[in-house]
C-alpha cells in the first residue's frame, strides 16, 4: 500500500516569540542553521515517502509563504490550507479525506513540522517498521520515544511491556507529570514519551472518526463530498470553522482500545521553546548558547539570539535574550514555557503589529 506523509504545520510557535510570528512561525524559521524546519522535516520523511506524496496542512496566514519556501518536490496542490485552526483532529481528518477522495486508501505517516531528530537514518528505519506494522495489522500506531531522563515537559504513553511484538499494545496515555511521577514512569520501563507522530491507514483513522468524533466526521464528510469539484474551496471555507476543536490524542487515541506504540531511539526533541536551543547549537564553556553577534562576559547558562544587532551581556545567569528588528525579549530561562503569555498580553493590548 502506498505511503503518504502528512506534516502538521499550522501552529503559531508562540513560545518562540519574538522570532516566531503568525505569518512566519517556528516551522518557517531556520533555527538550526541548516535550513527551514519544515524542509528539514520534508527531507527526513523523503527517505521513506516520495516528496510528491507529502502533504502539508497549514493555515491561511502562512499558506503563501509555505508555497514559496517548501521543498520543490512537494506538490503545491498538496499544501492544504485551513481557513481557521481547529486542532490536530481536524487537520489529520482533512488530510485523510484528501488522500481517500483523490488517491484511494493509503498509509498516512503524520508528523509535526518542528521536531529535531539527530539521527535521521535511524528515524527512517523506525518509520519503515511502523508502516510495515500498519500494513500487516489494521490498527492505529504511534511512535513513542524511549525516555532518556524523567522529563516533565512531555506526555507519556504506558504500554504492555510483556507484549512480544515489535509494536506494543498501548494501555493508557498520561498527561505531563510532575518530577516524582516522571521518575516513577522512567524507572518502571513501561512508558514512552508521546512524540505526536502517528502511522495508520487513511480508511482506519476515518472509521475511528466515525466512532469517536462523529460531529467532526460529519463536517469533514461534507468537505470530502466537495473535493475535486469547483465548490471545494467554498465548502472548506464555510464548513471548516464549524469543526469542533479537539486534539487527535483526546478525541481518538485515548479512547480507542486498538492502539499500538513502536519505540524510537533517534535523538528526538520537539524544540518547543527557547530553552531547547542547546539541542540545535553547542554551548560555550559557561553553558551559554549564542546565535548571531554577541559578547558575553561573566555570563552563564544563557540563551542569546541576535538577528542583526550586537547583543552584549555582563554578569547575568540563566536568561533568554532575543533581539529582532522590532522587539527585544528577556526572560528567565526557567520561564521559557511562559513566553506565550507575552503573546497573549500583546493581543490584549491590541499590539497586533508585533504578532
Amino acid at each position: 500500500m502506498k505511503c503518504y506523509g502528512v506534516i502538521m504545520a499550522g501552529g503559531g510557535g508562540t513560545r518562540f516569540w519574538p522570532l516566531s510570528r503568525q505569518a512566519v512561525p517556528k516551522q518557517l524559521l531556520n533555527l538550526s542553521g541548516n535550513g527551514l524546519m519544515i524542509n528539514e522535516t520534508i527531507e527526513r520523511i523523503s527517505q521513506v515517502v516520495r516528496e510528491e506524496d507529502i502533504f502539508i496542512v497549514t493555515n491561511e496566514a502562512q499558506a503563501e509563504t509555505m508555497k514559496d519556501v517548501a521543498a520543490p518536490g512537494v506538490r503545491r496542490d498538496h499544501i492544504l490550507v485551513e481557513p481557521s485552526g481547529r486542532n490536530t483532529a481536524a487537520c489529520i481528518g482533512y488530510a485523510a479525506f484528501e488522500i481517500i477522495k483523490k488517491y484511494g486508501d493509503g498509509i498516512m505517516c503524520i508528523f509535526p513540522a518542528d521536531h529535531y531528530i539527530r539521527e535521521p537514518e535511524v528515524f527512517a528505519g523506525t518509520l519503515r517498521q511502523a508502516a510495515e506494522c500498519v500494513q500487516e495489522e489494521d490498527r492505529l500506531l504511534t511512535i513513542g520515544i524511549t525516555p532518556s531522563f524523567p522529563c516533565t515537559g512531555y506526555g507519556y504513553i504506558r504500554y504492555d511491556k510483556n507484549d512480544s511484538g515489535q509494536a506494543k499494545q498501548v494501555l493508557e496515555f498520561k498527561e505531563k507529570p510532575d518530577l516524582e511521577t516522571a521518575r516513577e514512569y522512567v524507572a518502571s520501563g513501561e512508558y514512552a514519551w508521546n512524540s505526536g507522530m502517528f502511522v495508520w491507514k487513511a480508511s482506519t483513522i476515518l472509521k475511528n472518526f466515525q466512532t469517536y468524533l462523529p460531529e467532526v466526521y460529519r463536517c469533514l464528510s461534507q468537505i470530502g463530498e466537495a473535493m475535486g469539484t469547483d465548490r471545494e474551496a467554498e465548502v472548506i471555507r464555510e464548513i471548516y470553522p464549524r469543526i469542533p476543536s479537539i486534539s487527535i490524542d483526546y478525541g481518538i487515541m485515548e479512547k480507542s482500545p486498538d492502539v499500538k506504540v513502536i519505540h524510537g531511539e533517534f535523538g528526538w526533541n520537539d524544540v518547543g521553546s527557547w530553552d531547547n536551543m542547546g539541542v540545535l547549537h553547542p554551548e560555550d564553556g559557561q553553558g551559554n548558547v549564542s546565535c548571531g553577534k554577541s559578547v558575553l562576559l561573566d555570563t552563564e547558562g544563557c540563551i542569546v539570539y541576535s538577528g542583526k544587532r550586537l547583543v552584549t551581556a555582563l554578569g547575568v545567569e540563566n536568561l533568554i535574550i532575543v533581539e529582532t528588528d522590532d522587539a527585544v525579549m528577556v526572560c528567565a530561562k526557567d520561564r521559557a514555557q511562559d513566553v506565550k503569555k507575552i503573546v497573549e498580553a500583546l493581543k490584549e493590548k491590541g499590539m497586533t503589529e508585533y504578532l
